[in-house]
């Protein structure tokens, strides 16, 4: 069992590295020294993953979001007429009207936040977290949230015991204050 502290700790370490998905990318590309996305003119060109997935979707990489993610999930790269593929497509499309973040981001966001969770134990399919979190998103109406901070009150309230189903109850009622938000359940100690 962790301490309060411990959690915060481990909660503020997600963040951080939530919020840092996008200079990684662009440092190892703008750091490769022979680099094969660069132009002749050292402008960088978009490149795009047809038989490798890469760990992420850098700024420049052409691939389809949802033909990234539906093979990162599958652990081969899939063709892009995949159900799997189409299904993440119209996911990804739904969310992207619900967040600031581009689908790429929202694609990146997501696989960090399914390692955070397989890393405790309480995997989800990347579909089910998109759709999951995009449905809460859309309570907002015309004002767009913000995916990486969804999923980073997601993780935590999973850390803290809540099935997926009650983490989305909990996220709801942040959103909406009229919804009473499940209980935790008790763990000893009596901390949720």
């Amino acid at each position: 069992m962790r301490s309060p502290a411990a959690r915060l700790i481990a909660g503020l370490a997600a963040l951080l590295l939530l919020s840092a998905c996008d200079r990684g990318a662009e440092t190892s590309t703008e750091t490769a020294s022979a680099a094969p996305d660069r132009g002749d003119d050292g402008a960088i060109v978009a490149s795009t993953a047809e038989d490798h997935l890469p760990d992420w979707l850098s700024p420049t990489d052409g691939t389809d979001p949802a033909r990234w993610l539906a093979g990162r999930e599958a652990g081969h790269p899939l063709p892009a007429d995949a159900a799997a593929v189409r299904d993440l497509r119209e996911s990804l499309d739904r969310a992207r009207s619900a967040f600031v973040e581009d689908k790429r981001m929202i694609a990146n966001r997501t696989v960090q936040l399914g390692q955070m969770l397989s890393e405790i134990g309480k995997t989800e399919s990347y579909r089910g977290l998109i759709d999951g979190l995009g449905a809460i998103a859309a309570l907002r109406g015309r004002h767009k949230s913000l995916y990486g901070e969804m999923c980073q009150h997601y993780y935590n309230t999973r850390a803290q015991g809540a099935d997926h189903a009650t983490a989305l109850a909990r996220l709801e009622a942040r959103e909406r204050p009229e919804i009473a938000a499940p209980e935790l359940p008790r763990q000893p100690g009596g901390q949720p």
